[in-house]
């Protein structure tokens, strides 16, 4: 025999869970998480649900269940749902309780007999049964529902007029059916045939594990041009470009690894197979004779001065992100203390990493199939180092090349003692492996935004992510170091505002990579996406205060973008995205909402950056809020304008001037005062 002899109601399809409860679901504290679950049972009784929230036990004390009753919701029959909000990290678990009902089943029934014309001869045995179901509530009432107790009273005297047969038969149950009294019967049921659904894990992180806004730069290009020639930036001189960062409203700073990097087979400019003397070398090379990942790169400075960027970046409101690169060059300590962790070519040397035709000489890739317990170790006491320094957030460089039982380890290791850590899988790879890499325990991904252009891709891919909500968040990054798109390379400045845009409305988070606000477009060659003088291998300082002062920069719009984001706890939601119809391909229409706010934000786009673009929206109305007849007003976060919408609405946008609406929905239309 199969499955659990033990459920005497039905429950099944229990939703969010992942991979049948093999790994935990994923929240964060104070998201709304709705539950979701089939319940049933045999005959015609009446059944009812809860969901089980337990949080994690406080230190020398055990955890307190907290049950929120489940209501039926269509269209499907027997679909349960509750939304539960947990308010603090850590792990929880949750179940979905179904039980028998008589309150409800007596409810019913005495309706429907009255209905038929039965008299209070014919309802004997029910009246009586319908005191002694108000008793059971008045006498199971404890002392600590202080709310009920208050009731009592009601409770027993509506028991006795079921009784009183000197009463009519509507004076009899009117008591017992009262509003007031419904209310305390639903908080404080007889639950009967209680039958539990399996128990899953719930993981809840810190708000920003959903949220934030990232700023990707390398510090060693912030030193001073001297003669035409770049220097390399140190931590001091990185800090005075984190309060421009913070004026556009970023949350995190992300920075490329800052460890010594290798001088064998170092790459040149642009990733030639020769350098030159004064070629800085990829800080992905890691390793030298300086130190390895728990060292920092000489030439930006100490620990200690490290320590104070990250100091100086807390100041102004953001968190470093550090990258967490598991890699090592042939100059890496670990090369000789450990020369079993690589692998051994039959001709003796060591192998380095390729990716055909791509080929990376000045990097060992490491082999954790050998002396996994070492590695493990090391791995570990490299990332509390970093912990200690203040780092709360690691970016994880092509974790799809390591083993996921490895990170399924780590990570849950690390959150034992910081629970706060938060670790983001940098994996453009095959779908099944970046969800394999959220569910084992990543707490936000790289995604294939960038390469989603078309309306219906982006619809689609939105859809997607908004469904697996409950396990794998993503982070919208309109470039990086490695990829400049063929649509910012072509598209001018309208292309990067419509993804700018995009990104930050329809991610709850996103990130930029340094130079994006000064419209960096010129690519290596034609078909790559890789930049001319990229940033990997070379200084590249930027003067940004010309920039400023020109009006050539896109630091204004992300700045105000990041405003918007912040005033608007929905856009700080990923569940809650829905998608619109409108009939121009070239627009995209969708919105958000916030469950604990009432906030709603609908955003028009235009995915096209030469050509101004009209279309006819069909909102779905329900999804805003409202009913499909309905009238609003909406307000461009953008421009200030001011519209007067319904469900069919006129659009047009110019790219060259806003090619994006960002509407406040107000639910109600404004009232207009006349003029005194």
């Amino acid at each position: 025999m199969t499955g659990r002899a033990d459920l005497r109601l039905g429950i099944s399809d229990v939703a969010p869970v992942v991979s049948c409860g093999s790994f935990s679901t994923r929240a964060v504290v104070g998201e709304h998480l709705p539950i979701t679950a089939t319940v049933f049972r045999e005959g015609h009784d009446a059944v009812a649900a809860s969901v089980v929230l337990t949080p994690p036990a406080e230190p020398g004390a055990s955890a307190t269940p907290v049950r929120t009753r489940m209501v039926e919701f269509g269209p499907e029959p027997d679909r349960w749902t509750a939304t539960v909000v947990p308010d603090r990290e850590g792990l929880w678990t949750y179940q979905v309780e179904a039980w028998d009902d008589p309150l409800s089943t007596w409810h019913h029934d005495v309706e429907v007999k009255i209905e038929a014309g039965q008299g209070a001869e014919e309802l004997a045995n029910d009246l009586e049964s319908g005191a002694r179901l108000l008793e059971e509530v008045a006498a199971g009432v404890s002392e600590d529902h202080a709310g009920v107790l208050e009731h009592r009273a009601d409770l027993t005297a509506a028991a006795a007029a079921l009784r009183d047969e000197s009463l009519g038969l509507t004076a009899r149950i009117a008591p017992a059916l009262s509003p007031s009294l419904q209310g305390v019967l639903h908080a404080h049921p007889v639950r009967r045939l209680v039958t539990g659904s399996q128990v899953y894990e719930l993981y809840v992180d810190r708000p920003r594990a959903l949220y934030g806004s990232w700023y990707e730069f390398f510090p060693r290009s912030e030193g001073p041009v001297v003669g035409g020639t770049p220097t390399h930036g140190t931590f001091a001189q990185a800090a005075e470009r984190l309060p421009a960062i913070a004026d556009m409203g970023f949350d995190v700073v992300y920075l490329p690894p800052i460890h010594p990097i290798g001088t064998t087979n170092r790459k040149g400019k642009n990733n030639t197979l020769v350098a030159h003397p004064d070629d800085v070398g990829s800080p992905w090379a890691i390793g030298s004779p300086e130190g390895g990942h728990d060292a920092v790169h000489p030439q930006l400075g100490t620990m200690e001065d490290f320590v104070a960027f990250v100091e100086r970046t807390k100041s102004l409101g953001m968190e470093v992100a550090l990258d967490f690169a598991l890699q090592a060059t042939p100059d890496h300590p670990w090369v000789t203390s450990h020369p079993e962790w690589f692998t051994t070519k039959p001709d003796g040397t060591i192998a380095y990493a390729e990716n055909p035709p791509k080929k990376y000489q000045d990097i060992y890739p490491i082999n954790f199939d050998n002396d996994p317990e070492g590695i493990y170790a090391e791995c570990l006491r490299v990332i509390r180092v970093w912990i200690e320094a203040g780092v709360r957030i690691f970016r994880v460089d092509n974790p799809h090349t390591k083993p996921l039982n490895f990170w399924n380890w780590l990570i849950w290791e690390v959150k034992k003692t910081d629970s706060d850590v938060l670790f983001l899988a940098e994996a453009f790879t095959r779908p099944a492996m970046m969800h394999q890499l959220a569910r084992v325990g990543f707490t936000q991904s790289y995604t294939y935004f960038t390469w989603r252009t078309e309306a219906w891709e982006l619809r689609e891919y939105g859809e997607e992510l908004a469904a697996n909500a409950h396990y794998m968040r993503p982070n919208f990054f309109v470039n990086t170091p490695d990829i400049l798109h063929e649509t910012l390379q072509v598209g001018g400045p309208p292309m990067f505002k419509i993804r700018a845009a995009l990104a930050a409305m329809m991610s709850p988070t996103w990130g930029v990579y340094s130079g994006y606000e000064l419209f960096e477009h010129v690519g290596l060659r034609p078909g790559s996406e890789e930049y001319l003088d990229t940033e990997k291998f070379q200084l590249r300082p930027r003067d940004w205060a010309a920039a400023e002062a020109s009006g050539r920069s896109l630091a204004p719009y992300l700045r105000r973008l990041n405003e918007i984001r912040r005033a608007h706890p929905a856009l700080q939601q990923l569940r809650t995205l829905r998608f619109h119809a409108v009939d121009n391909p070239d627009l995209l229409v969708f919105s958000k909402t916030d469950p604990a706010s009432d906030d709603a934000v609908l955003v028009v786009v235009s995915l096209n950056s030469s050509y101004t673009q009209i279309g006819t929206t069909a909102l779905d109305m329900p999804a805003l809020g409202l009913d499909w007849s309905d009238r609003f007003a909406v307000t461009d976060e953008i421009t200030g304008a001011h519209y007067d919408w319904g469900q069919t609405n006129y659009v047009e946008l110019d790219p060259h001037r806003e090619p994006a609406h960002v509407f406040t929905v107000h639910r109600s239309l404004p009232t207009v005062v006349a003029p005194q």
